[in-house]
């Protein structure tokens, strides 16, 4: 392998120069790697020699991930290490133990591939992953604000056939939002992986629950009311209305649901609707809102049943003609032509449900994106102490019918 003599970055041995700053390249035994005084890992190996830590990739609540070389066959991976006081933690390292047991036995065409599980020197814990080189959609949304049609359809697409097995293990990812899609860039257009299990619910037969009822576990603005709510029902359902959160930012450039704290955010997805997209972004056409709506229903039993039928559907809602599995992998300037050819047909039809805009839909903030009011997306927290506004609406009006009831007998008796 060859190593970035300034950044240290690795690439393959056909390399010859670094794409992100234009240095030199060397092999990696020839480069050496500068010391870090805030970090006594970098330059050195760990789990037993195995693992050579070349340089610092992401800092995160849980733990912090390196670029490494795995000495054992040569090859760069992704490592990520546990935070110490985290490692301490039993239900944290638990749950760090079963991401490496679960996303082992995945499929790994649209899941990140997980290689090794290993404890550290310094008390701490390690899995090694493939290392992926690209971007998460959260940065690419950061850059861009908004995705085409054609790259939604074709994300929504690939991730429907990743996620198609573990929810048929009746695995729950549980925690997706736009951090842990990984886009991988090709001529052809992004190969999408999806990474984190580390939240996972586990509802086979017999399977251990790391979580307490009335907890949540997730990301607020992309959190289903029962994933809100802590109801122990929870299934696969909660991750289609996360991929459909996340499939309205992509053509929006906002969250359906918004608020400037978690208990905020919660209240407005237990309690409010989203504007449709449409009303927002008019180059989007009125059928998706359909799909979007339907995705997002607050009751399970009425909410589109897999990612499968959200993408299907969604593709659908573009005038493509086919299902996920041939949109998935089609060249993307392919599908941006189909559906532009049927975008005037379709701006054409008019909204299911005719209605104003309504400014408070997504909470106190309308077009607000996550990184304006909320840091640490990751929110664990017991079911809001106030009620759903939806709830409080509901008592006042059967008070007022229960008022006027008893009105109406006094004056039929006197």
């Amino acid at each position: 392998m060859k190593s970035c003599t300034r950044c240290q970055r690795l690439f393959d041995d056909d390399a010859g120069f670094c794409p992100i700053d234009g240095s030199a390249l060397g092999l990696t035994a020839e480069v050496a790697v500068p010391a870090d005084p805030e970090d006594p890992r970098i330059g050195y190996s760990i789990c037993g020699n195995r693992y050579e830590i070349r340089r610092k990739v992401a800092d995160g609540g849980m733990g912090r991930v390196y670029q490494a070389i795995d000495r054992s066959n040569q090859t760069g991976v992704a490592l990520k290490v546990l935070h110490q006081e985290v490692a301490r933690d039993a239900v944290a390292l638990e749950r760090f133990k079963r991401e490496y047991a679960l996303s082992a036995e995945l499929p790994h065409d649209h899941i990140a591939e997980v290689r090794d599980f290993q404890k550290t020197e310094d008390d701490s814990y390690a899995i090694a992953m493939e290392y992926l080189e690209g971007e998460e959609l959260r940065m690419y949304l950061k850059r861009e604000k908004k995705l085409s049609p054609a790259l939604v359809v074709r994300l929504l697409s690939q991730l429907a056939i990743g996620l198609a097995q573990p929810h048929q293990l009746k695995l729950v990812h549980r925690d997706i939002k736009p951090d842990n899609v990984f886009l991988c860039h090709t001529d052809s257009g992004p190969i999408v992986k999806l990474l984190d299990f580390g939240s996972v619910r586990d509802n086979s037969e017999g399977a251990k629950k790391l979580t307490i009822i009335g907890t949540t576990i997730g990301s607020p603005f992309y959190m289903s009311p029962e994933q809100a709510q802590g109801l122990p029902g929870l299934d696969h359902r909660a991750d289609v209305w996360s991929l459909a959160a996340i499939a309205y930012e992509c053509l929006t450039g906002t969250v359906p649901f918004g608020g400037s704290s978690g208990p905020q955010i919660l209240l407005a997805i237990l309690g409010k609707e989203p504007n449709p997209p449409s009303t927002i972004d008019p180059t989007v056409p009125t059928t998706v809102d359909d799909v979007i709506s339907d995705a997002l229903a607050k009751e399970v039993a009425t909410r589109i049943g897999t990612v499968a039928e959200l993408a299907d559907r969604f593709g659908a809602a573009y005038g493509l003609q086919g299902n996920h599995f041939d949109w998935a992998y089609a060249l993307e300037h392919q599908l941006a032509a189909a559906i532009d050819q049927a975008m005037p047909r379709l701006l054409m039809i008019g909204p299911s449900t005719p209605g104003m805009l309504d400014p408070d839909a997504t909470g106190p903030m309308l077009g607000q994106r996550p990184a304006d009011v909320f840091k640490d997306e990751t929110f664990v927290m017991g079911v809001p102490s106030s009620p759903p506004i939806g709830l409080i609406v509901g008592a006042v009006i059967l008070a007022l019918l229960v008022a006027a009831a008893i009105v109406l007998i006094v004056v039929t008796v006197f």
